[in-house]
């Protein structure tokens, strides 16, 4: 999922939140990525397949345990889905991962207070600041890496979405019928 905030002064500029994973993460410690990832639960309420409900009451929840994200703060139904991609990445040759992930979005002024076991560090970024982040993990510089699930969501669908975003027209850019196998 990625959470943007938008911070009007003359003028709105939408940021990107990314986030840093915890050294203690099993699979990509230390990867700049994405807001947060879903993960349900098998649970009733992270099981509703109507609207992806389940998938956005899981988004809430990660929100709250990663990040600090009080659920009041991200209702639920202004979670919009726009996708879902199927990817697999090896992490350190023993963990990786094989998913089907949904991709969700919200943009929303939040209080951030990040759990250290899942987050070692945050950023809200520009448009320019994550190409230039980008940049930098491709080539190395800095010791950056990015997961790479988020590097298939730039790629593929982000800068579109961002656009969208800025237009107020996001949920146009939404296809759940499709799994995109990405790669």
């Amino acid at each position: 999922m990625v959470l943007y905030e938008s911070n009007s002064y003359i003028s709105i500029t939408i940021k990107h939140f990314g986030i840093q994973r915890s050294a203690t993460k099993v699979t990509f410690p230390l990867v700049w990525t994405n807001t947060c990832c879903s993960h349900p639960l098998y649970r009733e309420t992270e099981l509703i397949e109507q609207n992806a409900l389940g998938v956005r009451n899981a988004a809430q929840r990660k929100l709250h345990d990663e990040l600090g994200i009080v659920p009041e703060d991200v209702p639920v139904d202004e979670f919009i889905p726009l996708g879902r991609m199927l990817y697999k990445a090896p992490s350190d040759g023993k963990w990786g991962e094989h998913e089907v992930d949904y991709l969700l979005f919200i943009v929303r002024d939040v209080k951030v207070t990040p759990n250290p076991d899942e987050v070692a560090n945050i950023k809200y970024v520009t448009r320019d600041d994550l190409k230039e982040l980008l940049r930098k993990a491709d080539a190395g510089e800095e010791s950056l890496k990015q997961s790479p699930w988020f590097g298939l969501v730039v790629d593929n669908f982000l800068l579109n979405w961002w656009d969208h975003v800025e237009k107020g027209t996001l949920k146009e850019a939404a296809d759940m019928k499709t799994i995109h196998k990405l790669s």
